[in-house]
């Protein structure tokens, strides 16, 4: 019997020691394996900036952290904030897998996940990520089984996320890198707005204008000029908190809060920022509660010393379905508005668009005759500029065709026709008659009386700024005159738009009736 027990603990001593030697070479591997993949991360991140840019890669993946890389071939990625997750999941999920597989073929999944272990959106792990709990449909979130979450390599020399994008709570929107100040293209139309812009985004927190209230017609610069000043203060003074969203996303995280019974938190984190923008401001018109809670807010951070943005299609004192409470709150700063856009404005806008397109696409080169014609033709807005731009750009990089006018105007033929049926030089003209009460006979006639040669100098200058119509042609609108006289009322206009606020304002509602 004492030799069996005896003969038993050999035994049991012997798988002991075995277990031991697999443990320790099981801990070897993964040691490897976490070295390797380590290795591979610095190569997929070097691979991904070169094909993103600094800006864009900074923007989005320069807080990624690698969490796990088992076995099977799946990397898991983990990102502060849900907003952020999804976008890279939806925009760089492919190239992440790509890039990846590319460095290393076992590689068959790339998984993301946020800090507090949430899944994607769509995206099941495979396996248990390490330090995160998995959530089922009905089941809310487990507590971290760590008490701070860690990433499974640490990777040296990573950046702490700014100031500016830290946004917890998931409330508001990520700034677009390509909507700096740099990258702003300046003219007559929109100086005072980006002066305004520059102001506040440089004044270290001194609310020189508060609020400043933007406005102008769809894609114009106003939200590019709101995402440039939350990267100059980025820049200029990190320690700031900024936010941004959209109207419609504030009504919505507000109804979500009341919902949920936590309005306090709402409260708290829009309260909680040093820089509150709101765009689009004009769609809480007739939302009452929204009203009320947008009411509270501005008064709680202009009182407390902290600068709001503001920004709507048309003036505080225009706003349909908005009290008059918050119509006075928002004139009480800086009112600020772009008009739209000049040809030489809009050819300026253009050339630097195609500077940063040869810069990602160094085989395609946009003649200049093509960025005149562009500017010529669509004279409605900016977002419409800059797509037409990347839509050619695209299009001869896929069919290895060069850019010239005839490849422009082929694929460009829908919006270019879209774009003449807009506004014609006879609608112009009928608006402006009424507008003036004057007849379309005196507006088209030689009288020069300043009853009628006002009108027709704003008819003319309208035409310039609204069609993609020559001069001379223009001029032949307008009872056969000469294009030196379209010129000259072209430039009288402007002057008087800069002095005169009565020829500034009927400029502008002949505009929004035309583009209405």
């Amino acid at each position: 019997m004492q030799g069996d027990g005896g003969s038993g603990a050999a035994q049991h001593e012997a798988r002991r020691e075995k277990a031991r030697v697999a443990s320790d070479k099981a801990g070897a591997r993964h040691a490897q394996q976490g070295g390797d993949a380590v290795r591979q991360w610095d190569e997929v991140r070097a691979q991904l900036r070169r094909h993103l840019g600094d800006a864009q890669y900074g923007a989005w993946l320069q807080t990624l952290r690698l969490e796990d890389f088992d076995t099977a071939g799946i990397v898991t990625l983990s990102v502060e904030g849900r907003f952020r997750r999804d976008w890279i999941d939806s925009h760089l999920g492919d190239a992440l897998l790509q890039i990846w597989s590319g460095v290393n073929a076992d590689v068959r999944k790339v998984n993301l996940v946020n800090f507090n272990g949430q899944n994607g959106a769509g995206i099941a792990p495979d396996h248990p990520v390490t330090g995160a709990q998995p959530l089922s449909a009905d089941a809310p979130a487990a507590a971290p089984a760590q008490p701070e979450k860690r990433p499974l390599f640490p990777l040296s020399g990573e950046a702490v996320p700014a100031q500016a994008f830290h946004d917890p709570d998931g409330i508001g929107a990520p700034f677009d890198p390509d909507f700096t100040f740099d990258n702003f293209v300046v003219g007559k139309s929109n100086e005072f707005a980006h002066a305004a812009a520059l102001g506040v985004a440089s004044s270290g927190g001194a609310m020189r204008f508060n609020p400043l209230f933007l406005y102008g017609g769809v894609g114009l610069g106003k939200t590019h000029l709101m995402h440039a000043i939350a990267w100059e203060i980025r820049a200029r003074h990190p320690e700031r908190k900024v936010m941004y969203l959209s109207a419609e996303k504030f009504m919505y995280q507000f109804i979500k809060a009341l919902r949920g019974r936590d309005t306090m938190a709402f409260k708290e984190a829009l309260r909680s920022v040093d820089v509150l923008m709101i765009d689009d401001v004009q769609f809480i018109g007739g939302k009452g509660s929204t009203q009320d809670e947008f009411f509270h807010t501005f008064n709680a951070l202009v009182d407390n010393q902290k600068q709001l943005v503001i920004s709507a299609d048309r003036s505080p004192s225009n706003l349909d379905g908005i009290e008059e409470r918050i119509k006075s709150r928002l004139s009480s700063g800086l009112v600020a508005d772009i008009h739209p856009t000049d040809y030489e404005l809009r050819l300026g806008i253009l050339q630097t668009k195609a500077k940063l397109c040869q810069e990602r696409h160094p085989g395609v080169a946009v003649p200049q005759a093509v960025l005149e014609f562009l500017a010529q033709q669509i004279a409605s807005n900016v977002r419409e500029l800059e797509g037409a731009l990347t839509r050619i750009v695209a299009y001869a990089e896929l069919v290895g065709q060069p850019v010239t006018t005839e490849m422009t105007r082929e694929v460009m033929a829908d919006l270019l026709r879209g774009q003449a049926r807009q506004v014609t030089i006879d609608e112009i003209q009928r608006k402006t008659a009424e507008y003036y009460s004057i007849r379309l006979s005196d507006l088209l006639s030689a009288r020069r009386t300043r009853v009628v040669a006002r009108p027709r100098q704003v008819a003319m200058y309208l035409s310039k700024q609204l069609t993609a119509r020559s001069l001379p042609e223009i001029g032949r609108k307008f009872g056969g005159r000469d294009h030196t006289t379209v010129i000259h009322a072209v430039r009288r206009i402007e002057e008087l738009r800069e002095n005169d606020p009565a020829v500034d304002n009927d400029v502008e509602n002949l505009q929004r009736l035309l583009q209405d």
